[in-house]
């Protein structure tokens, strides 16, 4: 396992540091500027910040400036929130981003596999087919469309939940935009789980565990639920890699305060270090989320560990 861990380290750096140079040059060649407002400034004014901010020096010392406060937790000013830091702006939205990605993946890892194996307990029944359908529907309606769906219902039409905010982190507030980023990855989790529930109860030692008269029920948790998991754990990385990328969407729709917020505002006004930060920390969370399912994916399937 711990060899497992040594390689993906060895090429997440690298990864990391790829993904926030080629983040790095596409701002710098991106069509206009932070200073470029509907008033013009002055040539002066102008050239008086970029030199400010170190933007009149090559861009490869600016990358190598940038990387080296990075290393030391500084992700520089905001160009356009003049009275925050970066850092500041990023320690505001982080845990509101972190904890609804992190509840809507909890939410959608139980309804998927409790799906799945809901539908493997009786293969090709009726409840298998109707969650085989409602599980695709789930998995091909994306979440900018089933998120004004549950607002109109849940709240403007029946009024149990409000509309928008965040109100400090309220319940009633997180709900529907946590459901809102779950269905659609509860859908993929609940057909892969299925599937690899169909597989695992095909192997020889279930069915040496059906001759032995074991209940159903112990077959299906105790011998075949782990192996039918790697599938789930494969797709576990992307599928929350997802959750927080698309929780910018979900954050703008109900006005919540995290790093959608700022990365789209940060990306609207060309926030040179906003954007960097943003893109630096998912770039670095998605790596994380894939080391973590490696790691689980090496626990249910000892074969991969080396």
């Amino acid at each position: 396992m711990l060899g497992l861990v040594a390689r993906r380290l060895l090429t997440a750096i690298p990864t990391l540091l790829g993904v926030i140079l080629l983040s790095f040059l596409l701002m710098r060649f991106a069509p206009g500027g932070p200073f470029d407002g509907e008033r013009p400034l002055d040539p002066a004014t102008r050239e008086a910040l970029i030199k400010a901010y170190g933007m009149d020096k090559p861009l490869m010392e600016q990358f190598m400036l940038y990387i080296g406060n990075v290393l030391q937790g500084d992700f520089g000013p905001s160009l356009i929130y003049r009275d925050f830091t970066v850092t500041e702006l990023v320690a505001k939205g982080l845990p509101v981003s972190l904890t609804l990605g992190g509840l809507a993946m909890v939410l959608a890892l139980v309804l998927g596999i409790g799906a799945g194996l809901i539908a493997a307990a009786k293969p090709d029944g009726l409840v298998d087919r109707v969650l085989g359908i409602v599980s695709t529907l789930l998995t091909s309606i994306p979440s900018f469309v089933t998120a004004p769906l549950l607002v109109l219902l849940f709240a403007l039409t029946l009024g149990w939940l409000p509309v928008s905010g965040w109100n400090d982190g309220a319940v009633p507030n997180m709900i529907l935009p946590v459901i809102a980023l779950a269905l659609p990855v509860a859908g993929g989790i609940a057909k892969l789980t299925r599937a690899g529930l169909a597989g695992a109860l095909a192997e020889d030692h279930v069915r040496t565990a059906r001759a032995r008269g074991l209940k159903p029920l112990t077959i299906l948790f105790r011998h075949a639920l782990r192996p039918a998991l790697v599938p789930v754990a494969s797709y576990a990385a992307p599928a929350a890699a997802g959750l927080l990328t698309g929780a910018v969407v979900i954050e703008t729709i109900f006005t919540l305060p995290g790093l959608g917020r700022y990365f789209v505002q940060g990306a609207l006004n060309r926030d040179y270090p906003l954007v960097l930060a943003v893109v630096t920390l998912y770039a670095a969370l998605i790596i994380l989320f894939n080391l973590i399912a490696d790691l689980i994916y090496g626990w249910l399937d000892p074969r991969v560990r080396g």
